[in-house]
């Protein structure tokens, strides 16, 4: 299969203010002005309060930089203090709804089921929908990440059909991997989860639209590590962190892992 696009984006998790996004938005945007738009998608996923800052920031520069939110609710409106809708996040500019990060997951306690509601709802409202899964490390230990990864998948895509899954990105974030303390995962674990992932889209959706649907890698990518998961098969992209809070810095990495893959996508035609 063929790389149609690369994949690069961060979320800022609850880091920066609206002023900080703002600042970090448009440094990123300079940075990249000379990007090759047809093979890159560049995203960020800044905070609720800076969305709507941010979206307007976006088009004023004319950038094609997509605007992630970081969570969403399921339902278009009613009686969900503290939730956000999918109107509200449309009404702003967002263009892509992250669900199911480790943190919602295993800090509030979000049920497959509950990511599955809102793949759902991102779909329907023709949303991008990021759905972000990946095992523990005690998970891992016990030798049933490939089982977790699966039922993760079977049940935050259930009732996806092969037409609505065009607008569906995976991120295979391990739960080790991530934060602070985070372990970063070998290019050839990274790999071996992601051909799992691949696997079960395609019994899912079928070959081409499964392999299709793009798998990004998330979990303590830095600059030392970034060339070496991007050049494996089935990685589609990189969901980075804590190194691509910095403008110049995730520029860095984006100028070295981009003519990786274009190589690689020549090799493959």
């Amino acid at each position: 299969m063929i790389k149609k696009k690369l994949f690069l984006g961060t979320n800022t998790k609850m880091y920066k203010t609206i002023s900080e996004t703002l600042e970090y938005l448009s440094d990123l945007i300079t940075l990249t002005s000379d990007i090759d738009w047809d093979d890159v998608e560049l995203f960020v996923i800044p905070s609720f309060t800076s969305l709507e800052s941010a979206g307007k920031l976006l088009r004023e520069r004319g950038s094609r930089i997509s605007l992630g939110a970081q969570n969403m609710c399921w339902e278009e409106s009613g009686q969900f203090t503290g939730e956000i809708s999918p109107i509200m996040l449309k009404e702003v500019g967002t263009g892509i709804i992250e669900i199911g990060h480790s943190e919602r997951r295993h800090i509030f306690g979000e049920t497959d089921q509950q990511e599955n509601l809102k793949v759902k709802c991102a779909l329907k409202h023709n949303f991008k929908a990021l759905l972000c899964i990946g095992e523990t490390l005690e998970q891992k230990n016990y030798d049933i990440s490939d089982e977790v990864l699966s039922m993760q998948l079977k049940i935050g895509l259930h009732g996806i059909s092969a037409r609505q899954a065009g607008n569906l990105w995976i991120a295979y974030e391990p739960v080790w991997a991530i934060g602070v303390n985070g372990i970063p995962a070998t290019k050839e674990y990274a790999a071996m989860k992601h051909k799992t992932i691949r696997g079960v889209l395609c019994r899912l959706f079928g070959e081409t639209t499964g392999n299709s649907i793009p798998i990004l890698y998330g979990g303590s990518v830095n600059n030392q590590n970034a060339a070496d998961l991007i050049s494996m098969p089935d990685i589609d992209g990189l969901f980075i962190g804590r190194s691509a809070w910095n403008a110049e810095n995730f520029n860095k990495i984006i100028r070295t892992v981009y003519p990786l893959w274009k190589a690689s996508r020549a090799e493959l035609k």
